[in-house]
């Protein structure tokens, strides 16, 4: 499954994350690469641990708390800490498929990845190339969106990033662990928990119909969920 989430960031917050991590000093991407990454990947970071990644990652932690939207398609259990990379220069990121297990430098965090994110941090005008491209069940897709907006999809996946032609692209990356592991079973609930919340402002919260669905869904969670 594959799902934009727009607005994640209004235009004020990406210009506050934005001066945070531009005023920063940025190191070689290939810092947090697997063996086969580092084959494939050349762009910038912004280093791990610092004080500009942690302000700026705090941010888009709270921007991912505040929206139902990722809740509903992610169903997330454990958020790795949201990294920040850039591409300039002809810099790209060639087709490769995301570790599984992603472990945070220096401390025992560790998560199953289930689920990679992309939130964009400069207009797409602003840049040629760049696009994020996905290969899955779900065909190839492109991706390429306005500032503030993000892109949510399975680790497994094939995907790599279009070099950089003109400006720079920026965003912020990182991987969840999901409540629920198999993606199929993600999809058919998030196609349940969207009919739910059409059905709720239609029929209204109390109505017998919305009230079984909502426990349809509910009981699927905890048939599903690891929490």
């Amino acid at each position: 499954m594959m799902i934009a989430i727009p607005d994640l960031f209004s235009p004020a917050d990406v210009a506050a994350v934005r001066a945070i991590i531009d005023a920063a000093d940025w190191v070689d991407g290939n810092v947090t690469s697997g063996t086969q990454s580092a084959l494939a990947k050349q762009n910038e970071q912004l280093p791990e641990g610092g004080d500009a990644h942690r302000r700026a990652g705090a941010m888009v932690l709270d921007a991912l708390g505040k929206s139902p939207l990722f809740f509903a398609a992610a169903l997330p259990l454990k958020v790795f800490p949201p990294l920040f990379n850039r591409y300039s220069a002809g810099q790209t990121f060639g087709t490769h498929v995301d570790n599984a297990i992603r472990i945070q430098r220096g401390t025992e965090f560790r998560i199953r990845s289930d689920l990679s994110m992309t939130v964009f941090l400069e207009e797409p005008e602003n840049y040629d190339g760049g696009e994020l491209v996905v290969e899955d069940h779900f065909g190839v897709q492109r991706v390429k969106l306005p500032a503030g907006h993000a892109v949510l999809y399975p680790s497994s996946s094939l995907h790599h990033v279009t070099p950089v032609t003109r400006g720079r692209r920026v965003a912020s990356f990182f991987w969840l662990q999901s409540m629920v592991r198999d993606d199929s079973a993600r999809r058919l609930l998030f196609d349940l928990d969207q009919s739910v919340q059409r059905l709720t402002g239609q029929l209204g919260g109390t109505d017998r119909s919305v009230i079984e669905l909502t426990g349809v869904y509910h009981n699927l969670l905890r048939m599903w969920a690891d929490a």
